[in-house]
């Protein structure tokens, strides 16, 4: 399986090994959208919900998650990381969570801010759908990627993959 990164000539899979990589300063932000009705987020706004702060469990779910990235990731890197955030935005229409995540190392945490991103949003799921079975997990996306060999990389502002 020639030109596959982690496919092995005998097609078995394999994590890459970086151990020569450049330890460079890296960093992803990527970001989830939680669509939610008004009455919904009215209850969010006030704390009202019957679980209680659905936010701030939202954060520290998305904050757990990135941390299991490589047990959910079967060939992704165990990653040291240097620091993390998880913001949640009240929009008009749902609630927008953006994660950023770092580290000094041989490879990227994309799939790490992406993870804590959606973590984040299935906590909310799970904190709102006693009100609102409805609500949708949309817009999972890398939003940009600093570091490394490839350098930046970032997401066009009207939404479409800037390539590389």
């Amino acid at each position: 399986m020639a030109g596959f990164s982690h496919i092995r000539s005998d097609g078995s899979a394999h994590i890459i090994d970086v151990g020569q990589k450049t330890l460079t300063h890296r960093i992803a932000i990527a970001e989830a959208f939680v669509r939610i009705g008004a009455e919904t987020l009215e209850h969010l706004r006030r704390s009202t919900l019957k679980k209680g702060d659905a936010l701030a469990v939202a954060r520290i779910g998305g904050l757990s998650g990135l941390k299991k990235t490589a047990d959910l990731l079967p060939l992704a890197h165990p990653m040291s990381i240097s620091h993390a955030t998880v913001d949640l935005e009240i929009q008009v229409d749902g609630i927008r969570i953006e994660t950023r995540v770092e580290t000094t190392g041989p490879t990227g945490v994309e799939m790490e801010a992406l993870t804590a991103a959606s973590v984040a949003a299935l906590n909310l799921y799970d904190m709102i759908k006693a009100h609102e079975r409805g609500a949708s997990i949309e817009r999972v996306q890398l939003l940009e990627k600093r570091g490394g060999r490839s350098g930046a990389w970032r997401r066009n502002p009207d939404g479409e993959s800037a390539g590389g």
